[in-house]
């Protein structure tokens, strides 16, 4: 297979996304700010691509797999400093835009792509930095049939699941939104849960081994509270993550005047833990938040 295949940004999720087209035997492109993961990249066989314009001459599928929307518009359309990949793109390309954005600006973005003669699939990914590298994503997507068609072998090769959510830009990025909003709400419950059992003093092990087997286990309390247990909050999705995906479920239920109680009381608890200084820790640091618990050693 010879087809040239990029994706910018290779972050957990991103990163993941390249080895498996690697694997499925794309020529894979890669770009990234950090000049090491490039290079370590290009060590497995990727080629490492300076700018966004660099791969996007090359590449006939640019995959962005970037934090936000302002990413996005910086590495697809440039900056003051340097040309985006759109520029650089032959007519009948695909982009597939991966960030968790707004649906107001998937949509937008949608236009902007085709009218540069480009094809677009607005699509979120899900599962997690594991799920990334075994090429086993749920893709929640949208756009033309075209787009599609441009691009199946690479949805196939990065996905385990390809939702087709209908024709236009933005239903993708709306099924997301609800996504986080489920996925923060349960990160935000599962450290409450586990800060009310250390501060009773429950055995914190056997409170995960119970709940993993009883009803109130949910995957984000499965997945995330061992990092918990372990005291190791190295990021894979940081509480501003969350911040963000949270902050933008409120914002696109605020247009049509619809209560989130739940989301907006978990919002808070990621905004307190990011304004404590933990930002940039694994999401499930949000625990760090709740006053006189015995965390695990190296944790305070």
């Amino acid at each position: 297979m010879s087809r040239n295949v990029g994706v910018i940004g290779l972050g957990a999720m991103g990163l993941g996304v390249a080895r498996s087209l690697l694997r499925a035997g794309f020529k894979v492109h890669a770009c990234d700010v950090r000049t090491q993961v490039l290079d370590a990249f290009a060590g497995e066989g990727g080629i490492a691509c300076a700018t966004p314009a660099e791969l996007g001459s090359q590449c006939n599928v640019v995959v962005t797999v970037v934090v936000n929307a302002a990413q996005t518009e910086t590495v697809l359309f440039g900056s003051e400093t340097q040309p985006g990949a759109v520029s650089a793109m032959k007519p009948g390309s695909v982009v597939l835009a991966c960030a968790t954005v707004s649906p107001a600006f998937a949509i937008e973005l949608g236009k902007r792509v085709e009218a540069a003669g480009l094809h677009m699939l607005d699509a979120p990914l899900s599962g997690g930095a594991a799920r990334a590298a075994s090429g086993e994503m749920t893709m929640m997507t949208s756009g033309p049939a075209s787009a599609y068609e441009a691009c199946e072998d690479v949805l196939e090769a990065i996905a385990g699941k390809v939702y087709r959510l209908g024709d236009e830009h933005g239903a993708g990025s709306k099924v997301k939104v609800i996504n986080q909003l489920l996925a923060g709400v349960h990160i935000a419950a599962a450290a409450e849960a586990m800060a009310l059992g250390l501060r009773e003093g429950v055995d914190p092990d056997a409170l995960y081994d119970v709940i993993t087997h009883s009803a109130g286990n949910s995957w984000m309390f499965e997945n995330r509270v061992p990092h918990i247990l372990a005291g190791d909050y190295t990021p894979l999705s940081a509480v501003d993550i969350f911040v963000k995906d949270l902050g933008l479920v409120l914002d696109t239920a605020r247009t049509s005047k619809f209560p989130l109680p739940l989301s907006a009381a978990a919002h808070q608890m990621f905004m307190m833990a990011s304004t404590a200084g933990h930002g940039g820790e694994d999401d499930s640091a949000v625990i760090k938040i709740f006053p006189g618990i015995d965390l695990p050693k190296g944790t305070k």
